[in-house]
């Protein structure tokens, strides 16, 4: 593996920020997120990440849990790519040593408030920490525990536990240092060509469904698991009280992970002992305790994979030099790195459930970007969940909520579409296309189409997402002013996705017009439809930036892209005087889970010009199919719908649809995992966070970017019991702003904005 890590940052820059960043009241509600005993059954688990490895939470802080690293991926052969889970890294399991029924360690003890008392956890989201406390209870011995785990945000390949034990007894216990090696996962089926029915075959044939299971399992965990990493390489030194091992994702790239274990200040072990198996890497060690008396223990874990920093023995090295500068100054750095980004920030004054759920929504954006890299955002950050592959979703709507909040982790974004090009450029050239035809499900690491085969027809025909990719790529431009960008990176996913429009649209001759026919709409139970007014209007768009564009870097523009813009088919009822969902030939007849795809019309990186009377037309026509749908309303739909409103200055409407959106439905306690429907558990769903953040920056706000700058495209709403909206240190171009909505003296909402 590549050894050099240009992204890590030394704890002592990380320590500088501190003395930068803004002073905090950790007792904040709207950054607290807290667990008690009551919420054991229902457990929704959150998630601790720095955008380029995870972990998952789990109840007592002790487990060792599913995790996951940016990109790398499961090749197996006839499946799709996914996620290959690594090493889980937290655990740290803890053994009183002896019980009337035998000996336990306390990862497997049944959660019961009896055993757990006094229990509290706090996920706390501006220091991105989870901090653990109970009195455990193993018969009649009783032990105070307290944990705290972070992925370390200053130095992104560090991560800690640190457990403290005050056991009220004299004796002897056992402690547990585990990296846990996963088995390989069963049953894998042949999804890569398995047709619908026969994909529901084998779910059945394997004695499982496409059910959620409370409180976290999702309808699609029978093919949505986690993919294979395996281990090559292990050692431990119980000496040393280190571990490491290389391992390989399958058929995928290798990747590495170590940790070291420090014990209290003159403590000696009685024993310590290398453990290894086939699912488990741990040092175990025996400890003698007196009453009264705390004991801390920390475990330093760093990882790696291929072109993202070294080895087991770099790791190692990193975990032994994290050992030694301390628990404190690494926590210290990676509190200061999390207190600069929070420096931008949605404030809201007047409704504090709405200031915690933006709080949660921007916090699992933040953990699952990267800054300055080239990697997407799977939709459901870095889970299984849709296995982790790039739709237009990284570009439409997770790309447009970071763009003013940190433009920095929103060129990641687009610098991912220009990195897998080729890709693009090659799947074109296979449909006998021009241009590039980037994937409806794109591989994170390599751009390749990863589409099931049963749900092939999206990959086909969903064709929007080109357009989305392309106007994403101009959006960045437009707020970075970088001209040396746009022409080296922009400028050419732009041109090839122009060269695929020029080739998949229809010229309609007896109508003088060009048509873009079999294509999957946005609203996909549609999913053969003539002329998507939704992708037609995006590609147009797109075709018309590749104009401007071409004239910015001093390029010449195909005639045909101004032309096909210029007379591309937008289904228009000329009898009730506003938009169609798609061709006036297909019948809008279905109770589908989107019901009208016409709010998107008015989505801040699209924003179909129209009059106003129009626009009032279409979103009262859209109104009847979503409202009336008896499906389980997506939460991916309820963002557009409250931008549409706001378009129209209708303040009412576009506060009940947020408010839909931050209701317990799609929201799971306890750490406000937003899920993508109320029911289906498909939870981590950042693409209905940045939607929810985009109802917030541009939705309410009215604010578009355009060529001229940010500007004031529609006049500005305030959800009644609101006094006041900011977007806090905002940047564009270079600039930071502060940009506030409230009401002026006699009730009027204003805007204004106050620059750095």
């Amino acid at each position: 593996m590549n050894s050099s890590r240009p992204w890590l940052r030394p704890i002592v820059l990380a320590l500088l920020l501190s003395a930068v960043a803004p002073s905090f009241a950790a007792t904040d509600p709207s950054f607290l997120l807290t667990a008690s005993s009551n919420d054991f059954a229902t457990y929704f688990p959150g998630q601790l990440a720095n955008g380029y490895f995870s972990t998952m939470t789990a109840p007592r802080g002790t487990e060792g849990n599913l995790a996951y690293m940016v990109a790398l991926m499961d090749y197996t052969r006839d499946d799709f790519s996914r996620p290959a889970a690594i090493p889980g890294w937290t655990e740290i399991d803890y053994s009183t040593g002896t019980s009337s029924a035998g000996h336990f360690w306390m990862n497997q003890v049944a959660l019961a408030p009896s055993v757990f008392q006094n229990y509290r956890q706090v996920l706390n989201l501006h220091d991105a920490t989870l901090s653990t406390r109970y009195r455990y209870i193993d018969h009649s011995r009783a032990t105070d525990v307290a944990v705290t785990t972070f992925v370390s945000q200053a130095s992104p390949h560090l991560a800690a536990t640190q457990l403290s034990i005050t056991p009220d007894f004299d004796g002897i216990v056992e402690l547990s240092f585990a990296l846990n090696t996963w088995a390989p996962y069963q049953p894998r089926m042949p999804l890569g060509k398995l047709t619908g029915e026969q994909m529901q075959e084998a779910v059945a044939a394997h004695n499982m469904k496409l059910e959620p299971i409370a409180p976290a399992t999702s309808d699609r965990a029978a093919f949505w698991y986690h993919g294979d990493t395996h281990v090559l390489t292990s050692h431990g030194d119980a000496k040393d009280l280190t571990l490491s091992l290389d391992g390989r994702a399958e058929r995928g790239l290798r990747m590495a992970e170590a940790a070291a274990i420090s014990l209290p200040d003159q403590l000696k072990p009685i024993d310590g002992k290398f453990y290894r198996s086939d699912y488990r890497l741990a040092l175990n060690l025996r400890i003698p305790v007196r009453k009264g008396q705390t004991y801390t223990f920390t475990k330093y874990v760093a990882a790696s994979r291929e072109n993202w920093g070294g080895d087991a023995r770099d790791d190692l090295a990193l975990a032994r030099t994290a050992r030694t500068q301390g628990f404190d100054a690494l926590l210290s750095a990676h509190q200061a790195a999390w207190h600069a980004l929070w420096q931008t920030d949605v404030q809201i004054d007047g409704d504090s459930k709405a200031q915690q759920i933006v709080h949660s929504d921007l916090y699992y954006l933040l953990s699952n970007s990267t800054a300055d890299t080239a990697w997407p955002i799977g939709a459901c950050a870095m889970t299984p969940g849709y296995a982790g592959h790039a739709f237009w979703d990284s570009d439409s709507w997770v790309f447009p909520a970071l763009l003013l909040l940190h433009p920095s982790r929103a060129k990641s974004l687009v610098m991912f579409r220009d990195r897998t090009l080729p890709a693009a450029q090659q799947r074109a050239r296979e449909r006998g296309l021009p241009g590039a035809m980037y994937p409806w499900e794109a591989d994170p690491e390599n751009g390749t189409e990863q589409t099931p085969y049963f749900a092939r027809v999206l990959g086909e025909r969903e064709i929007h997402v080109n357009a989305d990719i392309a106007i994403a790529q101009w959006q960045y431009y437009l707020a970075s002013g970088d001209k040396i960008w746009l022409k080296q990176h922009g400028w050419p996913v732009i041109r090839e996705i122009a060269k695929f429009w020029t080739g998949r649209a229809t010229f309609n001759a007896k109508k003088q017009r060009y048509e873009i026919l079999h294509v999957t709409s946005v609203d996909e139970d549609y999913n053969d439809v003539p002329n998507d007014t939704f992708t037609n209007a995006s590609a147009a768009k797109a075709l018309n930036i590749a104009t401007a564009a071409a004239a910015i870097v001093g390029e010449t523009p195909d005639p045909r892209w101004s032309d096909i813009a210029a007379r591309m088919l937008i289904p228009f009822s000329e009898k009730d005087g506003h938009h169609l969902d798609f061709d006036e030939s297909v019948p809008h007849d279905m109770d589908s889970w989107g019901g009208s795809s016409l709010p998107m019309l008015s989505y801040p990186s699209l924003d179909f010009p129209m009059t106003q009377a129009l626009r009032q037309r279409d979103y009262d026509f859209a109104l009847s199919p979503i409202t009336g749908s008896h499906r389980d309303p997506n939460s991916m739909g309820l963002a557009p719908t409250s931008i549409a409103a706001a378009t129209l200055g209708d303040a009412v409407g576009a506060s009940e649809w947020f408010r839909r959106n931050i209701t317990a439905d799609v929201i799971k306690p306890p750490f406000n995992v937003r899920t993508e429907t109320a029911t289906n558990n498909t939870g981590y769903f950042l693409t209905a966070s940045a939607g929810l953040l985009q109802n917030m920056v541009y939705g309410f706000t009215g604010l578009r970017i355009e060529e001229a700058g940010v500007v004031e495209a529609y006049p500005p709403v305030l959800p009644a019991s609101w006094k006041s909206l900011t977007l806090k240190h905002v940047r564009f171009r270079g600039i930071a702003y502060d940009i506030t909505i409230d009401r002026d003296a006699a009730g009027k909402t204003r805007l204004t904005r106050t620059a750095h």
